[in-house]
C-alpha cells in the first residue's frame, strides 16, 4: 500500500514539474480529430496526432487549453484546405477560432460551430452559399470576420448578438436589403459591408453606436441618415445615394396653415421679424378678411343644411326612409362599386407574403364579398395560413448532423449539380443508402422560411408517380432547408446527352423513346391527375434523372409554382426551353410545359443543346434551327444525333418528329395536352418496327386503351 501511495505522489510531482495538465476533454478530442480529417490531414499541423493524440497535453500547434478544455484554435495563413469539422459544436469552451487566410471552403460554412465563441475569423477563404443560422445563437460573440469569401445568403438573425463590436462581411456576394435584426447589435462600433450587392437603404443602421462604417461598392440607395454622417470613419462611395438632404430621425410635424409672427423671431431666418414690421405690406390675411370668410362659411353651411333637411322630408313623404339600406340611389351604389374593389385590392401583398400564403393544394382565395368590412385589421379579411404538422408528412425527418456527416460537410467533392433552386450533394448514410440532398435557396423568403419550407415539403411528399423523382426525406432544422431524394446513378439526361465523354452512345433509339414517354407521363400526372393541377415551369433535360435501367424521373416538381415567375424567367439556364409567351409575359401554363417537353424531344432527336452559343448564330436556338426541317425526311436524317450511328427506324423517326412539331408550335392553343402526346408516342411504338431490339423490349411498352398509359 505504501508503495502505491509513493507511486501516486511521484506521478503527481512529475506532472507539476513538467507542466503536464489533465487529459483533454473527450468531446474536444473528437472535434479536433474530425477537424483534422476535414482539413485533409495537413502536414502543416506538424504535431497533430488524431490517433490516440492529446491536444492539451501535447500542445498541438495552434491549440491553447485551460485545464482539460480547448479554449482557442489559431491556424491562420497555413495554406490549409478542406473545411471546418461538422461537429465543432462539441468545443463548448472554445472562445476563439481563427482559420483566416487559408484555402478552406468550396462549400457552405458548417452549421455546427462552437456555440460560445467570442471571436470567429474565417476571412480570406473560399466559403460559399449561406451564412449559418447557428451564428444567431452566439450571444457571447464580440468579433466576426467573414470578409473575402464567396458567401451570398444570410440565414442568421442578429437579435442575440448584443455583444458584437466588429462585423466584417466585405468582399462577398451578399444581396438584398440589410436584415432588420441588424438594429439589435447594440454594441457594434465597426461594420464593413463593402464590395457586395446589398440594396435598399442603410436606415436600419441609424441607432447603432458605429465609429467605423464602410458600405462602398454596393447598390444602396436613398439618403444617408444624419446620424450616420457624423461617424468619424464613414465610406459610402460606389452606391446610388441621393444628393437630397437625409431624412430626419423624427417624423416632420405638419406645417400650420399660417405662421404666427412670433415664430419668425424664434427661427434663425434671414428675414428676422420683418413681416410684423411691415404693417399693411404683410402677406398674411388681416382680421376683417378672416371675419368675412367665417361669416360666408356659416351662411353657406346653413343653406346646405336647409336643402338636406328639405330633401330628407320629401323622401319620407314618398315612403322612403334614408336611414334604411333598401333603396340606394344610383350615385351611392356606383360609388360603392367603384371604391370598394379599389380599397380592397390596391394594397396587394408583397411577393414574400404571397409565397408565405400560397399552397399547391389550396384553392385560390375567393373574391372579397362586398358586404364585409374593409378594415385592414379585421381578421375576417385576412387569409388564414394553415400550419402543417410535420408528423403528417410522409417522409423521413433528418437532422442537420445526419446530412452533414452523410455529405462530408457538404464538401465540393460531393457536389453533383446546381439547379434553379439550389445545389445538390451526394450523401451516403450510415446504412450505406445513397441520397441526393438539395439545399433549397430561400433567400427571397424573409418571413418564416421554415414554415414556408414545411408547406413545400408536405406538398412534394403528396406527389406519387413512378416517373417523378422520389422524395426520401427532408431537414428543417436551425434555418436549414434540405430535401433528400433518391440518388439516380446515371445522373441527368442533359449530362448523358451533352457531356463530351461519349455517354450518349448509351442512349439507343429505343431508350430515347422510352425516356420521352416516361417524361410525358410525369407531366400528364402533374397536369391532369393532380388536383389542383401543377405546372412544372422548369421542365428541361437537366431535370430528367435516369436510373440504372434508364427509366426517367422528373425532378423539381411541386415547388416551381411557389417561386415568382420572373425568377425562373431571368435564369440563363432556361434559355431555349421557354415558350414564346413565357418570354414575352413571364406567364406559365400547362401549354408552356408542353413546349418545353417538345424541346427535350428535340434534344433526344438531335443530341444538341436547347441553346448553344458555340453554334453559328442561326443554329444557336435548337427550336428555330430544327423546326423548319421536321417535315423534310432528307433534312430529318441529317439532324439525327450522330451518336445513334443510323440505328433507328425511319417511320418511328418521322412520327417522333411529328409529335415534336405539335409541341413546339408558337401558339399555345395549338399545342396538344400531354395525354394526346402520350397517345402519339404509344402509337409510334405500336405501329412502327423498333428495329432488331424491339422484341426484347416490347414488354416495356404497353397501352391498354383505358387511358392509363404506361411505358
Amino acid at each position: 500500500m505504501a508503495l502505491g501511495v509513493a507511486g501516486v505522489v511521484a506521478l503527481f510531482l512529475a506532472s507539476v514539474f513538467t507542466g503536464v495538465t489533465a487529459d483533454t476533454n473527450s468531446d474536444d478530442v473528437t472535434a479536433l480529430n474530425t477537424f483534422y480529417t476535414t482539413l485533409n490531414s495537413p502536414s502543416q499541423l506538424t504535431n497533430w496526432a488524431p490517433q490516440n493524440g492529446d491536444p492539451c497535453r501535447e500542445s498541438w500547434l495552434g491549440v491553447t487549453c485551460s485545464d482539460s478544455r480547448v479554449i482557442t484554435i489559431k491556424v491562420p495563413g497555413m495554406e490549409l484546405n478542406g473545411t471546418l469539422g461538422y461537429n465543432m459544436n462539441l468545443l463548448t469552451e472554445l472562445s476563439e477560432l481563427d482559420a483566416s487566410n487559408n484555402n478552406l471552403g468550396g462549400s457552405d460554412i458548417p452549421y455546427n460551430l462552437p456555440p460560445n465563441l467570442e471571436r470567429l475569423n474565417l476571412e480570406k477563404n473560399n466559403f460559399i452559399g449561406t451564412l449559418p443560422y447557428s451564428i444567431s445563437q452566439m450571444a457571447a460573440l464580440k468579433y466576426l470576420n467573414l470578409g473575402h469569401n464567396q458567401l451570398s445568403e444570410i440565414d442568421a438573425v442578429f437579435n442575440q448578438l448584443t455583444n458584437l463590436t466588429t462585423l466584417d462581411f466585405s468582399y462577398n456576394s451578399f444581396s438584398g436589403t440589410l436584415p432588420e435584426s441588424f438594429s439589435n447589435m447594440t454594441s457594434l462600433n465597426t461594420l464593413y459591408l463593402q464590395n457586395n450587392q446589398f440594396t435598399g437603404t442603410i436606415d436600419i443602421l441609424t441607432d447603432l453606436p458605429l465609429t467605423d462604417l464602410n458600405v462602398e461598392d454596393n447598390q444602396f440607395s436613398g439618403s444617408i441618415p444624419d446620424k450616420l454622417k457624423g461617424i468619424s470613419n464613414l465610406q459610402t462611395s460606389g452606391n446610388t445615394f441621393s444628393n437630397s438632404p437625409a431624412p430626419s430621425d423624427t417624423p416632420p410635424s405638419r406645417p400650420s396653415p399660417s405662421r404666427n409672427p412670433s415664430h419668425n423671431n424664434n427661427n434663425s431666418s434671414p428675414s428676422g421679424g420683418r413681416d410684423s414690421d411691415n404693417g399693411g405690406k404683410s402677406s398674411k390675411v388681416g382680421g376683417p378678411a378672416v371675419a368675412g370668410i367665417v361669416i360666408s362659411l356659416v351662411i353657406v353651411g346653413a343653406l346646405v343644411a336647409f336643402f338636406l333637411i328639405k330633401r330628407k322630408s320629401m323622401r319620407r313623404q314618398h315612403g322612403v326612409d334614408p336611414e334604411k339600406n333598401e333603396h340606394l340611389s344610383p350615385l351611392a351604389s356606383g360609388k360603392i362599386k367603384q371604391l370598394r374593389p379599389i380599397r380592397s385590392f390596391s394594397l396587394s401583398p408583397s411577393g414574400n407574403e404571397l409565397k408565405k400564403n400560397m399552397s399547391m393544394n389550396l384553392k385560390p382565395p375567393s373574391k372579397i364579398e362586398m358586404n364585409k368590412s374593409f378594415d385592414e385589421n379585421d381578421s375576417t379579411n385576412k387569409p388564414v395560413a394553415k400550419k402543417v404538422n410535420p408528423s403528417s408528412i410522409r417522409a423521413t425527418a433528418y437532422t442537420v448532423a445526419d446530412l452533414q456527416v452523410a455529405t462530408e460537410s457538404f464538401s465540393a467533392d460531393n457536389l453533383v449539380g446546381e439547379g434553379s433552386f439550389g445545389r445538390v450533394y451526394r450523401a451516403r448514410l450510415s446504412d450505406q443508402k445513397v441520397l441526393a440532398v438539395k439545399k433549397i435557396n430561400f433567400s427571397a423568403v424573409r418571413d418564416h422560411p421554415s414554415d414556408f419550407f414545411i408547406k413545400l415539403v408536405a406538398n412534394i411528399a403528396k406527389l406519387n408517380h413512378s416517373n417523378l423523382s422520389e422524395l426520401d426525406g427532408y431537414c428543417s432544422e436551425h434555418g436549414q432547408c434540405l430535401l433528400a431524394y433518391e440518388f439516380y446513378k446515371h445522373g441527368s439526361l442533359h449530362d448523358l446527352l451533352h457531356l463530351s465523354d461519349g455517354n450518349s452512345r448509351l442512349l439507343s433509339w429505343n431508350s430515347r423513346v422510352k425516356i420521352a414517354l416516361g417524361s410525358a407521363r410525369a407531366l400528364e400526372y402533374l397536369h391532369e391527375t393532380c388536383l389542383p393541377s401543377i405546372i412544372h415551369k422548369n421542365f428541361k433535360s437537366s431535370n430528367i434523372l435516369l436510373d440504372d435501367e434508364l427509366n426517367p424521373h422528373v425532378s423539381d416538381c411541386g415547388f416551381a409554382d411557389l417561386i415568382p415567375n420572373q425568377e425562373l424567367q431571368e435564369s440563363d439556364d432556361n434559355l431555349g426551353y421557354r415558350a414564346p409567351e413565357v418570354s414575352m409575359s413571364g406567364q406559365y401554363s400547362q401549354k408552356s410545359d408542353v413546349y418545353s417537353f417538345g424541346v427535350v424531344m428535340l434534344e433526344l432527336l438531335t443530341g444538341r443543346k436547347a441553346f448553344d452559343s458555340s453554334q453559328p448564330r442561326s443554329q444557336q436556338s435548337l427550336v428555330r434551327w430544327a423546326t423548319p426541317q421536321l417535315h423534310d425526311i432528307d433534312s430529318l436524317d441529317q439532324m439525327v444525333d450522330p451518336a445513334l450511328e443510323g440505328l433507328y427506324p425511319a417511320k418511328s423517326l418521322s412520327r417522333f418528329a411529328d409529335a415534336i412539331a405539335l409541341c413546339v408550335q408558337p401558339e399555345p392553343e395549338f399545342r396538344p395536352p400531354m395525354s394526346e402526346v402520350i397517345q402519339s408516342l404509344v402509337r409510334l411504338v405500336q405501329r412502327s418496327s423498333m428495329g432488331a431490339g424491339l422484341s426484347s423490349e416490347r414488354n416495356s411498352y404497353r397501352f391498354d386503351g383505358s387511358g392509363d398509359h404506361t411505358f
